[in-house]
């Protein structure tokens, strides 16, 4: 799968994480290996642009999802052809999010993780006009982002885990997949 991120915006972002969430999502969604996702950070202006063009909306917006291929998701797995190519574009404003974020009272990258989980989902059909759909959206959401950052919470542990033993054995002079040597004749004291 290729995620690809092109920031524009002026903002600093974390584009790997993006590239992270988008494509747990897209993996849970079990769409494609082979399809393609673009995701685009611009600046108030381009945004105010394309909400207009396309929307017909005065100002800027948050996010915006542009599909570019009808996905079949009803394909069996016999079929030949390698499923939709190009998924299309995840247009998301950095300048909007953080006024946002800070109104919610998180992180900026958070407001960009949940806009990104929303585009994608924009992109594979889901959508809110209704409030059975908005339902249904805003669980999915939620319950994507909510596992993604259980998942990326469990590897930073480990990681963290991981260096404090790699500083244990590096102080006690083992490499860190050398066991560490045993007593051979314990004393019984503690």
């Amino acid at each position: 799968m290729t995620i690809e991120v092109a920031n524009e915006s002026g903002h600093e972002v974390d584009e790997f994480q993006l590239v992270s969430v988008a494509r747990y999502v897209l993996d849970r969604m079990r769409i494609n290996p082979l399809a393609e996702l673009s995701v685009l950070l611009v600046d108030v202006d381009a945004m105010t642009e394309l909400h207009v063009k396309w929307m017909d909306e005065p100002g800027p917006t948050d996010v915006m999802s542009f599909p570019m291929d009808e996905l079949d998701t009803a394909r069996r797995p016999d079929e030949s052809g390698p499923g939709p190519a190009l998924l299309g574009d995840v247009v998301l404003c950095p300048a909007v999010a953080a006024e946002q974020a800070q109104a919610a009272g998180h992180a900026l990258q958070d407001e960009l993780h949940l806009l990104t989980v929303h585009g994608v989902l924009h992109l594979l059909g889901y959508d809110h006009a209704e409030p059975a759909q908005e339902r249904e959206m805003f669980r999915l959401q939620n319950e994507l982002l909510d596992t993604w950052r259980e998942r990326q919470a469990t590897a930073a542990r480990k990681a963290r885990l991981a260096a404090a033993d790699a500083a244990v054995l590096d102080t006690v002079g083992l490499a860190p997949d050398e066991p560490a040597p045993i007593d051979p004749e314990p004393t019984g004291r503690s």
